[in-house]
């Protein structure tokens, strides 16, 4: 298959590797889905590409370890790359601006479930707006129901106390922040429109960042 698939996670200093298991859980998933081989190494691969970034510890030439963004892909062939880069968190308070793509996307397509290379529709949404002035953009469906962001799964607090986030079946990756959300009984799948976004507390977020304070921009 010519695809590959990604993971993007952060490592701290104190707490290692945020949602590894979880993580790792959705690329055997998606392995096994799609065919791909090579999944079992990950877990090493992660843990190495730590140690290359600051060097063995207690060692004459090791940094001061810092948060790392990391991004794995695993590709077609069971080979295994882990890029890291410094993590930088967003300044308190901040709020992204989200705009609505005029790209869409098809509710009946399995891949977009797994988090995979295939990122035509989003990198489109995003060239939609080229001026700036836009932190994410929010795909819909064939039918006009919310699916997610080029980077972030979408939830909503409407004042009930639990986040509203689009179910599967509309066309979506399975966000593993996402999943931490419904495990802890913080959100539950509700379809929703580009309406409901206007009316109530918008948030986008992943695994890396965590959930972000967003304003829909129409």
């Amino acid at each position: 298959m010519d695809l590959s698939l990604i993971e993007t996670l952060r490592w701290e200093p104190q707490a290692g590797f945020v949602r590894l298991e979880r993580h790792l859980a959705r690329l055997a998933r998606s392995a096994a889905a799609l065919g791909l081989p090579g999944a079992e190494g990950a877990r090493t691969a992660l843990t190495e590409a730590v140690d290359a970034a600051f060097g063995p510890a207690a060692t004459p030439s090791a940094t001061q370890p810092t948060p790392l963004r990391i991004r794995l892909e695993l590709f077609g062939n069971g080979r295994i790359e882990v890029k890291t880069a410094t993590f930088v968190p967003l300044a308190a308070g901040t709020v992204w601006t989200v705009r609505i793509a005029a790209t869409t996307l098809r509710s009946d397509d399995p891949l977009l479930r797994h988090k995979t290379s295939r990122r035509a529709a989003y990198e489109a949404a995003r060239a939609e707006f080229p001026a700036g002035g836009v932190d994410e953009v929010v795909l819909l469906n064939e039918r006009g129901e919310v699916c997610e962001g080029t980077i972030t799964s979408v939830f909503l607090d409407d004042g009930g106390g639990i986040l509203r986030t689009p179910p599967l079946a509309c066309g979506l990756l399975a966000g593993v922040l996402r999943e931490e959300l419904f495990e802890s009984g913080r959100a539950r799948e509700t379809v929703l429109h580009v309406d409901d976004l206007a009316a109530g507390r918008l948030f986008v977020g992943n695994s890396l960042r965590g959930l972000i304070p967003a304003r829909l921009s129409l």
